[in-house]
């Protein structure tokens, strides 16, 4: 994984010649919302949303070839999102948006038991990365590279919301529509991204150092359907809650720069150790209504990892990853948020042959609910964001 992780370090690599990784990874998550507005019917005004994302195969390619001094190395792979999430029961925000304008527009009179509400959305993200770039060998204990990724976004939202009368009401028959929404939009996007590194190896002590600039990325919606129905009425831009996924609307969504920085020592011959630091600059990437500003801090990641060659065959190894996105309730809502977290893996690398080797991981994260508070005209709503995550990795190294 050097050549995403740090490849100024490739210019270690203990002999010329070509080298290929291969590997695919099977995510599994859940991304709940626990929600309680004033209008719900249920006991405590409180509705539970569970929504789904899977992503079987998510494959990345990384190869290297060394001459001398110099390494040119490439890679492709889905460098962010990966998957498909599904709300089979829609979303809270969209609900309780809706019940709260029908209460409104009926001046209380239509309450939510005289009506229902039926509702799925689906999203999903997909960044494809494809990198390439140079190390070079200055001395015996400094690399350093430059290179660059051209990452392309593909992703879309697809949903429904319909509300009807459950029986007759005056001047309205069982089954009338008092609200709608439909959207089906996708979205692309692309955008370049520099990459310098350095690395340092002084005797059993290496650091690893690594810097992507901002990405600038602007999403453009190719959409079918983006509409809110009131009443029969359809709803004009103004205060409509689907105007950013109007067709041809492009929407800032920049991939922040990020700084890495690790040092690893070499406790003994079999046994080595290494801390690392992230660094996003999210506040300095343009979002979506400028949520960027509403995060407290950029992105912090705190990583510890280790490895053991067991024998010559086997290599067993450890790592934890502590993540802190300075979020707050600006920056959050039911089809993006995100939570603080740590990660746990465990792997191994088994040398097959004297060329080839097979790898295998597998890690879960542990997510900190995340709670937010909105005020409305019908009083206070709260919204509680929960995530589960759990990855399984399969690859293969060769050396030719």
């Amino acid at each position: 994984d050097g050549v995403y992780s740090n490849p100024a370090g490739l210019a270690f690599l203990p002999g010329d010649g070509l080298y290929l990784s291969l590997n695919g990874q099977s995510a599994y998550q859940t991304r709940n919302i626990d929600m309680t507005f004033p209008l719900f019917p249920e006991d405590g005004h409180r509705r539970y949303y569970k929504g789904t994302a899977s992503a079987p195969f998510i494959p990345s390619f990384q190869g290297a070839y060394k001459k001398g001094d110099w390494t040119i190395s490439g890679s492709f792979a889905v460098g962010g999102g990966g998957g498909k999430a599904s709300f089979d029961d829609g979303l809270g925000m969209f609900d309780s948006m809706v019940m709260g304008q029908i209460y409104q527009a009926a001046s209380g009179k239509v309450t939510p038991n005289m009506y229902t509400i039926n509702s799925a959305m689906d999203g999903s993200q997909f960044i494809y990365g494809v990198q390439l770039g140079l190390s070079y060998k200055v001395n015996d204990w400094l690399g350093v590279f430059a290179g660059g990724r051209m990452n392309y976004f593909s992703g879309g939202y697809e949903g429904f919301l319909t509300a009807k009368v459950k029986a007759d009401l005056p001047g309205m028959p069982a089954g009338t529509e008092l609200a709608g929404i439909e959207l089906d939009c996708d979205q692309t996007g692309w955008g370049i991204t520099p990459i310098l590194g350095a690395d340092v190896k002084l005797g059993k002590w290496n650091i690893g150092l690594k810097y992507e600039f901002m990405t600038s990325l602007n999403l453009e919606n190719k959409t079918k359907k983006a509409e809110v129905r009131q009443m029969g009425n359809v709803m004009g831009d103004e205060g409509n809650p689907l105007a950013d996924y109007k067709d041809g609307v492009n929407t800032p969504s920049d991939i922040p720069a990020l700084l890495t920085a690790a040092v690893g020592y070499e406790i003994l011959p079999t046994l080595r150790a290494t801390v690392e630091y992230h660094h996003f600059f999210d506040k300095a990437a343009g979002m979506a209504n400028d949520k960027q500003k509403a995060l407290k801090h950029g992105t912090h990641e705190i990583l510890l990892g280790a490895e053991w060659d067991v024998t010559k065959q086997l290599t067993i190894s450890g790592g934890y990853q502590n993540t802190d996105y300075g979020l707050a309730d600006d920056f959050q809502s039911d089809i993006s948020f995100s939570c603080d977290s740590y990660s746990l893996g465990f792997g191994a690398a088994i040398k097959m042959t004297k060329h080839l080797t097979m790898n295998v991981a597998y890690f879960w994260t542990n997510y900190k609910d995340y709670n937010k508070m909105t005020e409305t005209a019908l009083g206070a709503s709260s919204t509680t964001y929960r995530r589960t995550n759990k990855v399984f990795g399969l690859g293969v190294d060769y050396k030719f």
